[in-house]
């Protein structure tokens, strides 16, 4: 595994949603380009200002609606552009020190796919199904008929994706982030990323992993890092529920990861309710308090650093709410300057002690409503304690002296929190 993942913090973005393309309505995959991915570039200082350094792209290449329904893998989704624009985006990150990451969806492919469109009986075949009168059905993805299966057992699906990963490598990607690799046998990785890796050392792949043996996944894929949903369930519910037992558990279970891979963390991706609709306002800071202490690499879903709310739906277009387009530059942003300082403030201690990244940590109490965390390097100790009541909480700080982020004044090893504060120190 490369080292620089061990410095990077992402700033997840979902593209086709930033710029305000269209995603269910007159969507033409071969439509000559609209040059929208030229308005992320205002956003790259405001990644730098954050203390960030990482830009997580989702779906960028030629689809049908979301970007999850690729067509072409080795084209520029022409609602976002064409390789010119791409090529200027990658080109001002580089010159802000930016790595960037892309999402291959790998899994499967829209129908619209010039593979799946000229399927033939007796034509080379990359999709799982059968033929039965003529007809090709395919088998799909979760149910979403539009979501035509790879046949991860093909060798030409192999060489497939080997191919469009060293063809966007070369133009200046730093890694992958492999959609809905939970669905995809870890053989397949595991004969696709050794490929990649003799000519591309340095490149970092993350695993979309929802459940599963992590492990075990990583062990048989050759996966660097996978993304930690349990940690952001036991987050968002723990808080949110007012049981901080099942953010203990879940952060006892994060730390015994680390002897196989350090996961990637989050608090808000493109799929989930953002945080501050999830858990309030208020309680904004909490979550993060955890996300940037535990062991990790993390990101920041676009818009949360503002304290943006949304809900996510299970119907058509239940993702749109946590998919906005995004303002022309980030003073027109109206943030909720608590979280935003929150994020601010704990990026920057981050920053300070690289050695979090893999650093277990330990729950010194835990209550329904209140939790006190301690993770350290030999003399070196970051501690957080969370109140998520509505009544004062006294907590132990062990070795915790001089207060980075939050409320709190230490005494005697102690400190006091008023209701649903929050606060963490170093030691």
């Amino acid at each position: 595994m490369p080292a620089w993942p061990e410095h990077v913090i992402w700033w997840h973005v979902y593209p086709l949603g930033f710029v305000g393309a269209p995603i269910r309505e007159d969507v033409d995959p071969d439509a000559a380009p609209e040059h929208r991915l030229d308005r992320l570039e205002p956003w790259l200082d405001h990644i730098i200002s954050l203390g960030l350094n990482g830009l997580l792209l989702g779906p960028v290449f030629a689809a049908e609606t979301h970007g999850y329904d690729t067509v072409d893998h080795f084209r520029i989704d022409p609602r976002l552009g064409d390789d010119e624009d791409f090529a200027r985006l990658v080109a001002a990150a580089r010159e802000r020190g930016i790595r960037i990451l892309l999402d291959g969806v790998f899994n499967h492919v829209g129908r619209g796919h010039a593979a799946f469109r000229n399927l033939t009986e007796d034509g080379p075949n990359l999709f799982r199904g059968r033929w039965v009168d003529g007809r090709f059905e395919a088998e799909v993805f979760e149910g979403h008929d539009a979501l035509v299966a790879l046949d991860h057992s093909s060798p030409a699906v192999v060489d497939l994706v080997v191919e469009v990963m060293c063809h966007w490598l070369e133009r200046g990607l730093d890694g992958w982030r492999l959609d809905a690799a939970y669905a995809v046998p870890s053989s397949f990785w595991a004969a696709v990323l050794p490929r990649v890796r003799e000519r591309f050392p340095e490149a970092w792949f993350l695993g979309e992993v929802i459940h599963g043996d992590a492990p075990t996944i990583v062990r048989e894929s050759t996966m660097d890092a996978l993304t930690q949903y349990e940690l952001w369930q036991g987050i968002w519910h723990g808080i949110a529920d007012r049981n901080l037992f099942e953010l203990s558990h879940a952060i006892e279970r994060h730390d015994g990861l680390l002897a196989t891979f350090v996961p990637q963390t989050f608090v808000g991706n493109h799929d989930v309710t953002r945080i501050a609709s999830a858990v309030g306002t208020a309680l904004v800071p909490h979550a993060l308090a955890v996300l940037f202490t535990v062991a990790g690499t993390p990101s920041v879903y676009a818009g949360d650093e503002f304290g943006w709310t949304g809900v996510k739906e299970e119907r058509i277009g239940g993702d749109d709410a946590v998919r906005p387009s995004f303002p022309a530059a980030p003073g027109d942003a109206e943030p909720d300057e608590r979280i935003l300082d929150a994020h601010r403030a704990l990026i920057a201690l981050r920053r300070r002690k690289p050695w979090l990244w893999r650093a277990h940590t330990d729950v010194i109490e835990v209550a329904n409503t209140a939790l006190a965390l301690r993770t350290a390097i030999g003399d070196d100790a970051v501690v957080v304690a969370l109140n998520v009541g509505d009544e004062p909480v006294l907590l132990p700080i062990a070795d915790g002296r001089s207060v980075v982020a939050g409320e709190g004044s230490p005494v005697d090893g102690r400190v006091e929190l008023g209701p649903r504060g929050w606060v963490v120190l170093e030691a």
